[in-house]
């Protein structure tokens, strides 16, 4: 009974603390929902579900996947995006930045790999945020995510050459980057012009036709001219239906792949990718749509939502569904109030697939091919890339490297390399303007206003002042004994003044104890000046204030120099 006793004020608890964090902003809208709205909701979800069919399809089938389990993630992903995420107006589904790693996933572990890894990814966004990294995650290193989304944006690009040019080859494509070029040069004799004609029309008329209609997408009346075009005259070019047969109708019954320890194993480097590269593009999406309705999403929700959907999505036969910005700007310019709109968007989706699914056969791959091309050039953030030139040398090593890796070796990769990258180099920054000075004639007075011009106390005679500048922490563990070396002349009082470290590690309190030590060793008093409270926190729990003595442990510097003056005067008599 004591266990079941436990448990129950356990489970109690994890409710708790569940209700604290989740709160889907589907239930928050429906309070104040009426008519007016329902209607504004609607029209945009019909609009949103219909330009995101080629989407849907396009990235199903360059994922390395049939255009069906595009189109499921969408409709399956995108609906319970919007039910359980924290943002009003975001539409979620398959994305253009899952293409990489997904076809990756596809090649090394098939379509069953892809399907846990993206549960697991869910599981791991689920946990994002429980643990309440949403805004954290919001701060990842913009040269990272120049870097990756420029990288995947090529990367696309050059996985449609060949059904954009409609090239005839029997043989399969290399997967590596600088082969795969290598072999479209070898092929260029092969264009089919038809195939090549209908890609240089889609992308002409994804560019031109905004000026025409802004609401109704250029992709969507490109994909429909061509279809008819191919359907009406025959052109010998490839369509969905010659290379994957008719898209099922249906939605799959409900399957869970096995996993053994070896597969888990095998596929959590992905899924990690998944699930970061999901949280990024999903919080990054919300945060466009914020500053475009005057709104405020919900990160930690927002990522609960997402794993949710990654979670059940595959179940299903789909592939990972993020948060996405062009179809979620779409919703937002057509009108879309709540998260009524995404549902919508999804049950428009459902219908189109099981009415007109048969249709989407007709649609030729280099239609498809030219608004992947559309989609990469939107993705290259060609422009942020060239403006990260002009910043410090440190950021524009993390873009390359990001970047570089991503297009030649693989997007996991990239993402690990950069943010270690980004790491070390911050930490250097960091340790670069961090520091221990010594001062033995005056130091400025922390509590003068700017007003006073920052007043200085003169120091009594045999004292001096060891000053920590920033954090405390392993990148500045020798900056003392680099400090001591400028130490002419030995004082009879130490004060170590600490009121600019924000933090002290472990490695920072070793160090210290072991500078007051070797302080006190050679006959000198040593008092600390102004530590802020968790500072003051972690000294009395590693028994520095004791060491030093509780009351040489001074508020500020002003204290600490009268401190300094009685224990002159002790040491004199």
């Amino acid at each position: 009974m004591q266990f079941i006793k436990i448990d129950s004020i356990m489970l109690k608890t994890i409710i708790s603390y569940v209700k604290e964090i989740y709160h889907p902003k589907l239930i928050t809208t429906l309070k104040t929902y009426n008519l007016k709205t329902f209607i504004s909701d609607l029209i945009a979800g019909i609009i949103v579900g219909v330009v995101a069919l080629p989407l849907a399809i396009a990235f199903g089938i360059a994922s390395g996947v049939s255009p069906e389990r595009g189109l499921i993630t969408a409709i399956i992903g995108g609906f319970l995006i919007s039910a359980l995420g924290g943002s009003r107006v975001q539409i979620g589904g398959p994305t253009g930045a899952f293409i990489v790693i997904i076809y990756g996933i596809v090649e090394k572990h098939g379509v069953e790999g892809l399907l846990i890894a993206t549960m697991l990814a869910g599981f791991m966004l689920v946990g994002m945020g429980l643990l309440k990294l949403g805004t954290i995650i919001k701060f990842m290193p913009y040269p990272i995510v120049v870097g990756f989304t420029s990288g995947i944006a090529l990367v696309i690009f050059s996985s449609q050459i060949k059904d954009f040019f409609g090239l005839e080859v029997a043989e399969s494509i290399p997967a590596d980057f600088i082969e795969k070029w290598a072999f479209y040069f070898e092929h260029f004799t092969d264009i089919n012009l038809y195939a090549l004609a209908i890609g240089v029309f889609t992308v002409l008329i994804s560019f031109l036709w905004p000026k025409v209609n802004k609401k109704i997408p250029g992709t969507l009346i490109a994909l429909v001219v061509s279809t008819l075009a191919v359907t009406f005259f025959s052109l010998p070019v490839e369509t969905i239906g010659s290379r994957f047969g008719e898209i099922k109708a249906t939605i799959p019954a409900p399957y869970i792949p096995g996993i053994s320890w070896e597969t888990f194993r095998l596929l959590l480097a992905p899924a990690f990718t998944i699930a970061i590269l999901g949280a990024i593009e999903s919080l990054l999406s919300a945060m466009v749509a914020d500053g475009a309705t005057g709104t405020r999403h919900r990160s930690n929700t927002e990522l609960i939502g997402q794993g949710i959907a990654n979670i059940i999505t595959p179940i299903f036969g789909g592939i990972p569904a993020t948060g996405a910005i062009a179809r979620t700007m779409t919703n937002i310019r057509n009108g879309g109030k709540t998260p009524v709109a995404g549902l919508i968007h999804a049950v428009v989706l459902l219908l189109i697939m099981l009415f007109f699914g048969k249709l989407a056969k007709l649609i030729p791959m280099s239609c498809l091919a030219g608004i992947l091309v559309v989609v990469s050039y939107n993705m290259s953030e060609w422009r942020s890339f060239k403006g990260l030139f002009r910043n410090s040398k440190s950021e524009v090593a993390v873009l390359l490297t990001t970047f570089f890796l991503t297009v030649i070796i693989d997007l996991t990769v990239a993402i690990q390399f950069g943010l270690l990258l980004a790491v070390l180099l911050f930490l250097k920054r960091v340790i670069d303007t961090s520091g221990v000075e010594v001062l033995n004639m005056a130091v400025e007075d922390e509590n003068s206003s700017e007003a006073e011009g920052g007043l200085k106390l003169v120091l009594p005679e045999k004292v001096e002042v060891f000053e920590v500048n920033g954090p405390f922490f392993f990148g500045i563990a020798n900056k003392f004994e680099e400090a001591e070396k400028q130490v002419t002349s030995k004082p009879k009082i130490r004060i170590i003044r600490l009121y600019r470290v924000p933090f002290i590690d472990s490695t920072g309190l070793s160090n210290l104890k072991s500078f007051i030590q070797k302080t006190q060793a050679n006959g000198i008093k040593v008092i600390l000046s102004g530590p802020v409270k968790s500072v003051l926190d972690a000294l009395d729990k590693n028994g520095i204030t004791n060491q030093v003595g509780k009351e040489n442990v001074c508020a500020d510097i002003t204290v600490a120099i009268l401190r300094a003056e009685e224990l002159l005067h002790t040491l004199k008599h």
